[in-house]
């Protein structure tokens, strides 16, 4: 690893595509960190931020990995930078893979490869947590069972059912079954696309909530954060485009304890959904990397990316629990706005539509361009193929 004396307050994000990493940009920018930004392609929003001073196109993660690791081992060899902060997963997978060759010219605050591979698969994250007795939703387990032995147990469990990829993004390919007569059919639909994918029962909903973290490399938590989810798209289960700060100290413990037990390192996020008819939280996945509502975290005080980058310079950081709750923050380009259009309630959910936020995940007066960039950024998916297998994850 390279010495303490070699700091340059430079820092290399990744992954410039997302709002997660727009957040992540303007949180280093405005503490007067210099950042090169990246992504595979111009039209990405946090290119375009004031905070950007220098912007890189590079070969994709996801479609040409040999390539992308090529580039980053060059660019980190030839430029100093305190940290390297990629944003997506298959991003960080891939940097892992290579930590030995990159950690002799930067740091990487992650945990462990095969704990961030296995947290991938949903299969395992249910078990590992069933086995350490925190709460989940009952859940078959279908790899290895014929048809007969999933439908006993799609009986037994009873409908509502869902029907979940152990590997996908947000809720891409997750099926809502209302009763036993389409069950087969439906699972034989995500099954073709999906292997093996996971039976829940449905967990009506008491609100969804999620627990953001910040540990250190001894897997002591420095920071955490609980926002709920007021909207999200789609409607029925998906990234959230409105959400609110909040203290919950019950779930807040409970996602320390979630990812103590799993010897975190780095930046978390626990999502819980509360079961409507026992008031209970139950666990549905954890986010490895940074998550979708982050800047909601930064507005309301709990600045992540900043003590991330403090952790990798300084090697720990003091605790952080401290922050504003209230807050609420949206994703209105496209986010809300598709919500809005699919929802049938839509004028008489509650907060209102056009009630409006205290903040938006790209939209700021300050920071104005990556607006355009989001605009712009819709062109790939058009052209790109590497694009649209992003939308298909």
């Amino acid at each position: 690893m390279i010495e303490k004396n070699a700091l340059t307050s430079n820092v290399l994000v990744l992954d410039g595509m997302w709002n997660k990493t727009l957040a992540v940009v303007r949180s280093l920018g405005s503490r007067g960190l210099t950042l090169t930004v990246g992504e595979h392609t111009r039209f990405a929003a946090a290119l375009f931020s004031k905070y950007c001073a220098r912007a890189v196109v590079y070969p994709s993660p996801l479609g040409s990995p040999p390539a992308f690791i090529e580039w980053l081992l060059k660019e980190v060899s030839t430029t100093r930078y305190d940290m390297v902060m990629p944003a997506e997963y298959e991003t960080l997978r891939i940097i892992l893979k290579h930590r030995t060759e990159l950690e002799k010219y930067t740091r990487l605050p992650f945990g462990d490869l095969n704990l961030i591979s296995n947290l991938h698969d949903k299969a395992w994250l249910l078990r590992s947590a069933m086995g350490k007795g925190f709460p989940c939703p009952k859940t078959i387990f279908t790899q290895g069972k014929d048809a007969p032995a999933i439908a006993k147990e799609a009986d037994g469990l009873g409908y509502p059912l869902v029907i979940k990829p152990r590997e996908s993004s947000g809720s891409r390919g997750f099926v809502y079954v209302p009763e036993k007569k389409p069950f087969f059919s439906e699972y034989k639909s995500v099954n073709s696309k999906y292997p093996f994918p996971l039976i829940q029962e449905f967990i009506p909903n008491g609100g969804a909530f999620g627990v953001g973290a910040l540990f250190n490399f001894k897997g002591v938590p420095r920071a955490a954060f609980v926002y709920k989810r007021l909207r999200e798209y789609p409607v029925s289960g998906g990234p959230s485009t409105l959400r609110e700060s909040v203290k919950d100290e019950t779930l807040k413990d409970l996602g320390l304890e979630i990812l103590k037990s799993l010897k975190w390192t780095g930046l978390g996020m626990v999502e819980f959904r509360v079961d409507a008819r026992t008031g209970k939280p139950v666990l549905m996945e954890i986010n490895p990397r940074p998550w979708g509502s982050l800047h909601l975290a930064v507005m309301s005080g709990m600045d992540f990316p900043y003590l991330l980058d403090r952790l990798a310079v300084d090697n720990d950081i003091a605790p952080q629990w401290d922050y504003k709750a209230g807050v609420r923050c949206r994703w209105l380009i496209p986010g809300d706005l598709m919500h809005l259009a699919s929802n049938a309630l839509r004028f008489k959910a509650s907060p209102g539509f056009f009630k409006g936020s205290d903040h938006d995940d790209i939209i700021s007066f300050k920071d104005p361009l990556p607006l355009v960039g989001r605009l712009l950024s819709f062109l790939p998916f058009i052209y790109d193929k590497e694009m649209r297998r992003l939308l298909l994850r």
